[in-house]
């Protein structure tokens, strides 16, 4: 299950996500926005940011950047989102940062990379090892 959610700046591409989604056989959860109506970045990346460190599932959020929801999203305690542009940062997101979340532009994102990011956030494991230490320290930052 993975966790969905946009702001008005991301809604149309949020809705063209979930429709590859469906495509590929992956079950989502969509917590908002439904509406290209203005709504708060940070009201969604909260939602959908609890309800991954919550469950261990991974996340996807996209703004009209994707930096507000970025930002927002890493407030949480256990989540690692990251802002991702191509196909090589949301591979190595996984692989070296164990991202839980991927964040990307609903304005600055074309469709089709769009898709292949999340398939490859989707599909890769974190490498672990020397990159287990790091992230370890980055949850030692929580609640600094």
């Amino acid at each position: 299950m993975i966790i969905i959610g946009s702001d008005h700046g991301g809604y149309q591409m949020k809705e063209a996500v979930k429709l590859f989604l469906k495509e590929e056989g992956i079950e989502f959860d969509d917590v908002g926005t439904y509406s290209d109506e203005s709504c708060d970045y940070p009201d969604i990346a909260k939602n959908v940011a609890l309800k991954v460190a919550k469950s261990g599932q991974k996340g996807i959020l996209i703004c009209g950047s994707g930096i507000g929801m970025s930002i927002s999203a890493n407030k949480v305690n256990g989540v690692r989102c990251a802002l991702c542009h191509d196909a090589y940062t949301a591979e190595y997101a996984r692989r070296h940062n164990d991202a839980n979340i991927i964040a990307f532009g609903g304005r600055t994102t074309g469709l089709e990379i769009a898709k292949q990011m999340v398939k490859i956030f989707l599909s890769t494991d974190f490498d672990g090892g020397r990159h287990k230490r790091r992230i370890d320290k980055i949850a030692s930052m929580e609640g600094l």
